[in-house]
């Protein structure tokens, strides 16, 4: 277990700073054009429950289809197209409503790089929450494949 814990750190890590050294990159080619493509939610036609739950639900989604993909073995060979299907439906669906992230990391480093921090706090959170849902729902589903 301690060894999946540091490889997860690990992950971690190399994913912000591969987002960081991305937006960077952007920075410099293109300037600070539309904050490097940080997050922001559209005020203007919903609320702010509506965009957190929004993101919460485009989060459970991605999740429950790499679950999906994961553990079911006539899939695992489609595990890309499902995958980026479910994001590119994700985004096509919620993109202009909460700016469908769907990951902490790729929401983070274009902040911290532009320096367009606001409303941040929802794409740190709101992934979180859905794919934690999906995986309390499924838990006892894929729970026998992961012994």
């Amino acid at each position: 277990m301690e060894r999946k814990k540091g490889l997860f750190i690990i992950y971690l890590l190399a994913e912000i700073i591969g987002g960081i050294l991305a937006s960077i990159f952007i920075y410099f080619i293109f300037g600070n054009i539309a904050h490097l493509g940080a997050n922001a939610p559209n005020y203007t036609d919903f609320s702010i429950y509506g965009i957190v739950g929004i993101e919460i639900l485009a989060s459970a989604l991605l999740m429950l289809v790499i679950l999906i993909v994961v553990y079911t073995k006539g899939l695992k060979n489609f595990g890309g197209i499902a995958i980026g299907a479910i994001i590119g439906l994700d985004i096509f669906l919620f993109g202009l409503i909460s700016g469908a992230s769907m990951n902490p990391a790729r929401s983070l480093a274009p902040a911290i790089v532009s320096g367009y921090y606001f409303d941040l706090w929802i794409y740190l959170t709101a992934p979180f929450i859905g794919t934690s849902i999906v995986a309390l729902l499924l838990r006892n589903k894929f729970y026998s494949n992961l012994i």
